[in-house]
């Protein structure tokens, strides 16, 4: 449903998709553990600094392998960069209010402020893009990560940030991005990294240069 909130441009209210379930989810996290609760909502806040450690543990394994691996791995934060600015172009496209604005329900996370769109999530969207990066890069570490994205989206709801369709299209805009620019990249992922391997560029792309 279209409404008037938190500005003077009418903005998407998300509580019509699934605002029931989101619901259920903050009362369940009511009525949690306080140690579940501060264990989520610490991943919720930082747990995006896991996916940054990964993807330089990535890389600097795939030096060792060689220059289109390398590339690969370098091209894992840029595409994460990507991702997010497409999902902020989204959000303010969409205009969705923040479930804790609308349904007015307390939650593990202080309300954002209004004009901070929900729809799709930015932490869905950056760990999902990390997460297929990586897979291109080391299907262990992949493995890892996707569990590690899920785990992001699933908190993001938990502690009340978003609802469920923001964290499954903040996945999608991430696992969309990152696929469409590896596509990209591994067209022709030789000609580059030779190009590159031979440049000021060399000790990025290979271990002992």
């Amino acid at each position: 449903m279209i409404g008037a909130h938190d500005g003077p441009l009418a903005a998407f209210d998300g509580a019509s998709v699934d605002g029931a379930a989101y619901s259920d989810v903050v009362r369940l996290a009511g009525r949690a553990p306080g140690w579940l609760d501060s264990t989520v909502a610490l991943w919720s806040t930082y747990g995006l600094l896991l996916f940054a450690v990964l993807m330089v543990w990535a890389w600097w394994r795939a030096r060792r392998v060689g220059p289109e691996a390398a590339l690969t791995a370098l091209a894992a934060p840029v595409l994460v960069l990507a991702a997010f600015a497409v999902d902020t172009l989204v959000k303010s496209v969409v205009r969705e209010v923040r479930p804790c604005r609308s349904l007015h329900v307390a939650t593990l996370e202080a309300c954002p402020a209004p004009g901070d769109w929900s729809f799709p999530s930015n932490h869905a969207a950056l760990a999902a893009a990390a997460a297929v990066a990586l897979w291109f890069v080391s299907r262990r570490l992949g493995v890892v990560a996707v569990v590690a994205a899920l785990a992001m989206a699933a908190s993001r709801v938990w502690v009340g940030a978003h609802y469920p369709h923001d964290v499954a299209v903040g996945i999608a805009v991430g696992a969309l991005t990152a696929l469409v620019g590896l596509t990209v990249l591994r067209s022709r992922p030789t000609s580059v990294a030779r190009r590159l391997a031979a440049s000021r560029l060399r000790p990025l792309l290979l271990a002992g240069s």
